[in-house]
């Protein structure tokens, strides 16, 4: 597959899906969002089209003209805008809104991946070309969870995959065998945030994948803000999902966690 559409959300997912896929020889072609998209994304790619989340119906149009072999999603929408007014821009995006079941981020997503896929558009696995991304089983820090992190990391892993399940999110935050915070709508740095006010210190961060996660989209990333709002919060441990996780700027955060004695496991 030599010439790629890239529907380019926030934050460095996005980015990273750039860079690798030309450094394997494909053309990349992104579709970018104006208010989430980050500016270096032109940077990356061969061909940048920038959109308003209203004019979310060009999209197709755009990718079909360029000849995409296929589609990739990487990067997320910011989660409020979808009660903006600017939804009431686009008669495609707002009669797919309307037409769901409910507002999970599969069955969005899986809405999107349906209209790609009759419109002759692949969506592919959006973990292609960044495998060495998705760190496998172990420890990677050199600071190591203790006895009783172990056991919080486990409970934490348990009810977070029936979370998951459910599609509520994919985080909980675990203090001595308490559920302090599930993230829901807000994303992972607020849980952080809202976990670290409630804990006062030494809670343990476990996040992981669907139990039948669609490597699609809304895969798990965590990243170096991830690791900056544990400190901040004075987190003890931060445990993920091993081999269905992207870990981006994995040196300089785990170089930070180990700074500030926090445990990062893949498990």
């Amino acid at each position: 597959m030599k010439r790629i559409g890239l529907i380019a959300g926030n934050r460095k997912f996005p980015l990273l899906f750039a860079k690798s896929a030309r450094a394997k020889g494909c053309q990349v072609i992104a579709i970018a969002i104006k208010g989430d998209t980050s500016p270096k994304i032109k940077n990356l790619v061969d061909k940048t089209y920038w959109l308003k989340l209203g004019e979310f119906d060009k999209m197709f149009d755009i990718l079909k003209a360029e000849k995409v072999e296929g589609v990739v999603m990487a990067g997320q929408i910011s989660p409020r805008r979808l009660f903006s007014g600017e939804i009431e821009k686009s008669r495609t995006l707002k009669q797919i809104l309307e037409s769901l079941k409910d507002k999970k981020a599969d069955t969005l997503f899986g809405a999107v991946a349906r209209m790609l896929e009759e419109s002759g558009l692949p969506l592919l696995d959006s973990t292609i070309f960044i495998e060495e991304y998705l760190p496998k089983k172990g420890t990677l820090t050199k600071c190591q969870p203790d006895f009783d992190s172990w056991e919080d990391i486990y409970f934490g892993m348990r009810l977070a995959k029936e979370v998951a399940g459910l599609d509520i999110g994919q985080t909980v935050a675990v203090k001595q065998k308490a559920i302090v915070a599930v993230e829901a709508f807000e994303g992972t740095d607020n849980l952080i945030r809202r976990a670290g006010k409630i804990a006062r210190g030494k809670v343990i961060i476990v996040k992981v994948s669907k139990p039948n996660q669609d490597m699609r989209f809304d895969v798990p990333v965590v990243g170096l803000n991830t690791i900056k709002n544990l400190v901040k919060v004075k987190a003890r441990c931060f445990a993920f999902e091993a081999g269905k996780t992207l870990f981006i700027d994995q040196e300089k955060s785990i170089k930070l966690a180990d700074t500030k004695g926090i445990a990062i496991v893949a498990i």
